[in-house]
């Protein structure tokens, strides 16, 4: 069977392989396939090369503000505040520590996707924040560092890793609260889903800087970030439970029926039958709210909180460097659309590997 596959494909006509049949059967397949194809084309000649000249060719990389003269991109700005972009108001002479956990947060991302063991996971989930924290904030012997000293990607990064990791089981126990056949769990979830959806994120943000602080003892000082991750977390975790819940209602009936004739507990059946196939079916939408999350990081600049976006305005605003925000937003851009591609097709590999409907 196998030599005659192989002598078929060798005695295939012409034309019926290779780029020009993929050109001729996705761009120019039909005679309006081939319109919108040029169409494209056209915009795309009008479009790219006066980006790549402003971009590129006619930018300015070093020099001084004043021996700026082309008309380009002048990204000695980017270059010359590229530290304040990255880690804010943190100490230069322990920036080995974030670049520390950034290399720890690569290796851990790479062992969590080829080491199928649940030790290994569970150990990365947990461990993981705590000795990004502890390297960022200080501890066993190391320097205190404040958190009102940390901003610029440094901070977007923590803010949605956090509000990532935090919510995601919150959200399961509440997508589960909200099946569940006890009239109390279910109306708590409800309320709570329903309320936190109800609200824009930036509201809750207000909430958790100001009127969280009046629930505690006078005198108590709580950490601004503290709760900005609180309100985030908070937000997240509703959209997430929403999500999952959608997955639950996918899985036939039947999967629940079998879980049953085992003998399985209820919490069992949920953490070896129905929530894996649950969060299998739910992985592009789960990826969608963490990416929106990692968007909507620039909020805490609302209560006073300098991510890489503020930074912009902020490193805009020194006299010696009046109008560059162009550039800026335009490096920040790059940023995200590089970490949110970089967060999807990473998801894409996940259910890919977890696939169990290849033809």
């Amino acid at each position: 069977m196998a030599i005659y596959e192989k002598l078929e494909a060798k005695s295939a006509p012409l034309g019926t392989k290779g780029i020009i049949h993929w050109v001729k059967e996705n761009l120019f397949s039909s005679i309006v396939s081939s319109i919108l194809t040029l169409v494209s084309f056209y915009i795309l000649y009008i479009i790219i090369p006066p980006l790549l000249d402003w971009m590129i060719f006619d930018a300015t990389w070093s020099g001084t503000k004043e021996e700026i003269t082309k008309n380009g991109a002048r990204w000695i700005f980017i270059i010359e505040k590229f530290d304040q972009f990255i880690y804010g108001f943190y100490p230069e002479e322990l920036y080995w520590r974030p670049n520390l956990v950034l290399f720890i947060f690569t290796a851990y991302v790479f062992a969590f996707k080829y080491f199928d063991t649940v030790k290994v996971k569970a150990f990365i989930i947990i461990s993981f924040p705590i000795i990004a924290f502890t390297l960022i904030s200080g501890g066993f012997g190391l320097e205190h560092v404040e958190t009102d000293k940390w901003g610029g990607l440094l901070l977007t990064i923590i803010v949605a890793s956090v509000g990532i990791i935090a919510s995601f089981p919150i959200g399961i126990l509440f997508a589960l609260g909200r099946q569940s056949n006890m009239p109390v769990i279910k109306t708590i979830s409800v309320m709570y889903i329903e309320f936190i959806r109800g609200v824009p994120l930036i509201t809750l943000l207000f909430m958790s800087s100001v009127i969280l602080p009046l629930f505690f003892p006078e005198g108590m000082d709580f950490d601004k970030l503290l709760r900005a991750l609180i309100g985030i977390t908070l937000f997240q975790a509703a959209y997430i439970a929403e999500v999952i819940r959608g997955g639950l209602q996918a899985i036939p009936r039947g999967q629940y029926e079998a879980a049953d004739a085992l003998g399985l507990t209820y919490w069992k059946a949920m953490g070896l039958i129905i929530l894996p196939q649950a969060l299998k079916i739910s992985i592009p939408n789960i990826v969608g709210s963490f990416i929106s999350l990692f968007k909507d990081t620039t909020l805490i600049l609302i209560i006073g909180l300098f991510d890489i976006l503020a930074m912009v305005t902020l490193t805009n605003s020194d006299t010696s460097w009046l109008g560059f925000e162009t550039e800026g937003y335009v490096f920040v851009t790059m940023i995200y659309w590089v970490i949110c591609f970089s967060m999807s097709k990473y998801a894409k590999s996940i259910e890919d590997r977890f696939n169990t409907n290849h033809k």
